[in-house]
């Protein structure tokens, strides 16, 4: 092994001796062109150094929150994280190619443009990929709820690319990379599976971040909860429940249910159950659903959907309403239809139409076995009295219907 080693660096210093000796011939016979080609290299590089310099006080602008970066913009910000030495060492390759340069002295060049290249392409590109987050990010009223969680997403970007970065330049150097590559597989694998609930969790959190399901303050609904969006987190999303305890539930649980969000409503659709009595007159019936359509439609927002008798009930003819309110707040439906309900009561007493409620009529029969109307008057004849000028009263009505009974 170390025999190995001192030939590996035997071979380095010749290879290092034989290049200086190249190089130095090399300037010795072609000065005048090697002067030409540098100063063609060093005006390359001041004309790239200014475009990037045009380019870098508009990319270094910051973003406006709530405002997303335009792709023009991007582009930009992305073109101004040029290095010098990147610029540098393409001057010199653009170059090196026309001047007859010495094999290892055009090699070294090359060699260091692809060091410099992978490096600067990997600051272009997580550059590129940070921006096109923080566009994605950007148009969120509540982006800085999700601090933490772009934090973490910068973070693996970072590792990613950097990764990437290290592996391809190893493997320019002559490094053999596929050990080193199957050793980051496998950790990556273990490292996976030991915290698999918090990427799980975590990957939920970024989905909630690109796919906006829902915002902080939105209204939603999942399974048998209701309440408002307080936080989201790396690893749970807290809400406010509508009778006032705070919900925590993990990213991945939330997800995995069917959502609603109220938030988004266009306009929200109320449902008005009214029983009226069977005493009112056909007419009356039939003028009801238009008493409903003009209490709903006396105010701008709202609009009759339907409206009409859905049923003869046992104690009720049974109608019903439905309007929509144009507005995605539940306080302002709520008012609304208190609004309603309160002018419907105000119209059914101006008409004389009576609310039904739950009803037992009961019915007394009379001795030949034909029911008796308890709600008529009951006229008794008294003896010596003719019909009709005495008053029935309940003492008459007993006394008549004991006689009956009894065969008086």
């Amino acid at each position: 092994m170390a025999t190995m080693a001192t030939q590996r660096v035997v071979m380095m210093g010749t290879g290092a001796r034989d290049l200086v000796g190249a190089t130095l011939d090399w300037l010795t016979h072609r000065t005048i062109p090697v002067l030409i080609a540098l100063g063609v290299a060093a005006a390359i590089f001041v004309a790239l150094s200014a475009a990037r310099r045009l380019l870098a006080p508009r990319a270094a602008a910051p973003m406006v929150a709530g405002h997303p970066a335009s792709l023009g913009s991007i582009a930009r910000r992305v073109a101004g994280r040029t290095k010098d030495y990147f610029l540098a060492t393409l001057s010199l390759e653009i170059v090196s190619t026309n001047i007859g340069a010495p094999e290892l002295l055009q090699r070294a060049f090359t060699f260091a443009f692809t060091i410099a290249a992978v490096i600067q392409g990997a600051v272009w590109l997580r550059a590129l990929a940070l921006a096109l987050i923080e566009r994605r990010a950007a148009g969120r009223a509540d982006a800085s709820q999700f601090a933490s969680a772009l934090g973490i997403v910068r973070l693996l970007i970072t590792v990613v690319i950097w990764a990437i970065a290290l592996i391809l330049i190893l493997d320019n150097l002559g490094v053999n990379v596929t050990g080193l590559v199957a050793g980051l597989g496998v950790g990556g694998i273990a490292i996976g599976l030991a915290a698999q609930g918090i990427f799980s969790d975590l990957f939920a959190a970024l989905s909630i971040i690109f796919d906006r399901p829902f915002a902080v303050g939105d209204q939603i609904n999942f399974g048998e909860t209701w309440g408002a969006v307080e936080a989201v987190g790396l690893k749970t999303t807290r809400i406010r429940s509508l009778t006032g305890e705070q919900i925590v539930i993990s990213n991945t649980n939330l997800l995995g249910k069917e959502l609603r969000n109220f938030a988004r409503l266009e306009r929200r659709r109320v449902l008005v159950k009214v029983g009226v009595v069977y005493q009112i007159t056909v007419a009356q019936a039939e003028a009801i659903p238009g008493m409903f359509r003009q209490i709903v439609e006396s105010d701008p927002k709202c609009r009759v959907v339907r409206s009409g008798l859905v049923a003869f009930g046992a104690s009720s003819l049974d109608y019903e309403l439905q309007f929509d309110v144009t507005t995605s707040s539940y306080d302002e439906m709520y008012a609304e239809r208190h609004r309603i309900m309160l002018g419907i009561l105000q119209r059914f007493d101006a008409e004389t139409i009576d609310f039904a409620y739950p009803t037992t009529v009961l019915c007394t029969a009379a001795p030949d076995g034909k029911a008796v109307d308890p709600r008529e008057t009951a006229i008794v004849s008294t003896p010596g009295v003719p019909p009709g000028d005495a008053p029935a009263t309940p003492s008459t009505v007993r006394g008549r219907l004991a006689r009956v009974i009894g065969g008086a």
